[in-house]
């Protein structure tokens, strides 16, 4: 079976995590028989300054004809990239995940709760209008929205052995409309499966029981802009922005990217931290594994993954995280560390 894999390069680190990311993704594809066609689809802010276009259509086309989209971070331009790439193909659940790693400072040790964003609605739809003396933005939820992210988070808890728990996060004692169309749509939706508990959860109070109890949490189902605001929270919990992986997800296409930005302060030095890159395509491979019920795409996702675990855990880590392993070091380590895994009976 082969693989259409659009990569973005992006700006700052963008490209050097992405490079440490392709001795594993060529591990992955020989180790388990994975043919792989990887096609350029670069956009951000070196691509705007050369031709104009933050996203060029040529790589617009690549990302809607691939099977999926990695994508490392833009710059100034993100709004006219991923923003825009969200709306425009409708990927309307951001799977964010928090997790501990092993060897990966946080100041909890049972951190593995999914953040399911809804990603296409909400105030980053960008109507917003100036007057004299003011600006107004205006606020999209729908139903229809909110149910198809509501669902997505429901089937992820019920396939998770963490309590089966989808807690919902609005503020719909003040939003009573938008939010409180947004908390009785999830309400409705996610009752209709009968194995996945429920509550809700106002969002300062989710704010602040995530640095209090983050354990507590298994599936966090939230608009936009509080899925913004929390998910980078809840990744700084388990370990940091550097080790967060995310995924947007569609019905056609599906973009995979880490959760940090574009550092231009460390670009060209090689001590960029890669793992959060190289998660997220693990994130893909498990991600087409179960849209094309293929064996061999979660064996990819799981021998990355492990592969990332064990070097973590012997302490090879970037800079930012207290080890010395450069960012080139870190990728042909764990490439080199999937090839010779052992194979599972």
């Amino acid at each position: 079976m082969s693989l259409s894999i659009a990569i973005m390069e992006g700006d700052g680190i963008g490209p050097e995590v992405m490079r440490a990311a392709y001795p594993v993704i060529e591990a992955v594809s020989e180790r388990f028989g994975i043919e792989l066609r990887l096609e350029n689809a670069d956009a951000g802010d070196r691509v705007k300054s050369g031709t104009g276009a933050a996203l060029p259509e040529r790589s617009l086309d690549v990302i809607r004809s691939s099977d999926a989209c990695l994508k490392a971070p833009v710059g100034q331009c993100a709004a006219e990239v991923i923003v825009k790439l969200r709306q425009m193909l409708d990927l309307y659940a951001n799977i964010r995940p928090a997790k501990n790693l092993p060897g990966v400072a946080s100041p909890f040790g049972d951190v593995d709760l999914v953040i399911v964003r809804e990603n296409t609605e909400d105030l980053y739809r960008g109507m917003e209008f100036e007057f004299e003396g003011g600006a107004i933005a205006l606020r999209l939820i729908t139903r229809k929205a909110t149910a198809k992210v509501a669902e997505y988070a429901s089937k992820l808890a019920a396939g998770r052995n963490r309590g089966k728990r989808v807690t919902c996060v609005h503020k719909s004692n003040v939003l009573r409309f938008t939010d409180g169309l947004f908390s009785r749509t999830c309400r409705e939706t996610v009752a209709k499966f009968g194995d996945v508990l429920y509550d809700e959860m106002l969002v300062d109070a989710a704010a602040m029981n995530l640095v209090r109890n983050p354990g507590a949490f298994d599936v966090i189902v939230t608009s936009n802009l509080y899925g913004d605001i929390l998910s980078d929270e809840a990744a700084q919990i388990a370990g940091g922005l550097g080790f967060a992986p995310s995924g947007n997800i569609g019905e056609a296409n599906a973009i995979f990217e880490p959760v940090h930005g574009s550092a231009f302060d460390i670009a060209g030095h090689d001590v960029a931290n890669p793992v959060a890159l190289i998660l997220s395509s693990a994130m893909m491979f498990r991600h087409l594994g179960m849209k094309k019920a293929a064996g061999e795409y979660l064996l990819a996702a799981d021998a990355i993954e492990s592969a990332v675990s064990a070097l973590l855990s012997k302490g090879i880590r970037t800079p930012d995280a207290g080890g010395t392993c450069s960012t080139s070091q870190f990728g042909s380590t764990v490439a080199q560390a999937i090839r010779v895994a052992p194979v599972a009976p």
